[in-house]
């Protein structure tokens, strides 16, 4: 077992964890405003960290720029759509599309960065994909009426930026990847991606992008929401994946992170107090045989 699909893992943790604790602030602040708030307090928490530590001078010109483009492609441009279509969708739907970045990496590393799997870890894959995917599409109670569940229409728009944020998630960490391999700080990296992100969604606002205002006033409680959000699931998360990305192969790595519905179902279990759906169990079945698979290629 590599220490990079333990990353890869604790990446999909964090997300899985972050994903439930957005519903709400997402949906007061609405996607945009949500995620520029939530990358601004993020970027001053990296920051922080990266003044500590000293580690910016492992950074060169090259670096930044390459960071800077995988930041507005995977994060201002990825976050912020899975965030409008979760807005649409709902949560659960959403996760079905976004599973797809894993496939999209796949590919692409295979196209480009020369990536190639066993026929082991290829199995392993298959599995873990179409778990997660099943466990997404069938993991719904008839009668479930929670935010988890409630969308709000606009089903082709949602499904559109659900697409788009699963390949800019994908083009990100495929622009990363490179970079890491050279084994700079992964907190350094994270605070530049982050920072770019952050000054885009800046020039949105100052231009008047009427989409970029909050749909509702920010408060404490939602703001405090989205720190933590933050903090788990782009600090700690973004962070997790580019570590992997150090040593592991663009698709493996997207592979293993993309189980992060099914790290969901037990939050929601305990959250609400009601087993999943038998497709849930089905799918969590497959998946965990995928990445016992992956695991041990």
């Amino acid at each position: 077992m590599a220490s990079y699909d333990l990353f890869a893992l604790g990446a999909a943790a964090c997300w899985a964890i972050g994903s439930v604790m957005s519903v709400t602030p997402s949906r007061h602040l609405g996607a945009i405003a949500f995620t520029r708030w939530r990358m601004a307090m993020v970027a001053v928490m990296l920051w922080g960290v990266v003044a500590f530590n000293g580690t910016w001078v492992t950074f060169d010109m090259q670096a930044w720029g390459v960071m800077a483009v995988s930041g507005l492609i995977g994060i201002f441009v990825g976050d912020t759509a899975l965030f409008a279509a979760i807005n649409r969708l709902g949560p659960r739907r959403a996760g079905v599309l976004f599973a797809t970045h894993a496939a999209f990496s796949a590919v692409l590393g295979f196209a480009i960065l020369n990536e190639r799997m066993s026929s082991q870890a290829l199995l392993g894959a298959v599995l873990t994909l179409g778990g997660v995917m099943l466990a997404m599409a069938l993991g719904r109670h008839k009668d479930e009426t929670h935010a988890w569940e409630l969308d709000q229409g606009h089903v082709g728009e949602g499904v559109a930026l659900a697409l788009v944020a699963a390949l800019c998630q994908a083009l990100g960490s495929l622009i990363a990847q490179p970079v890491m391999a050279q084994q700079v700080d992964p907190i350094m990296a994270s605070a530049v991606r982050v920072t770019v992100a952050t000054m885009a969604h800046g020039v949105l606002l100052a231009t008047g992008f009427k989409a970029a205002r909050a749909t509702s006033p920010p408060n404490a409680r939602v703001l405090a929401q989205t720190a933590l959000n933050g903090f788990i699931a782009m600090g700690l998360g973004m962070t997790l994946v580019l570590l992997a990305l150090q040593k592991g192969e663009v698709g493996m790595v997207a592979i293993l992170s993309s189980v992060s519905p099914i790290l969901v179902l037990p939050v929601l279990w305990l959250q609400f107090r009601r087993a999943p759906a038998l497709g849930a169990w089905v799918g969590a079945s497959l998946t965990v045989l995928g990445t016992v698979l992956i695991l041990w290629r």
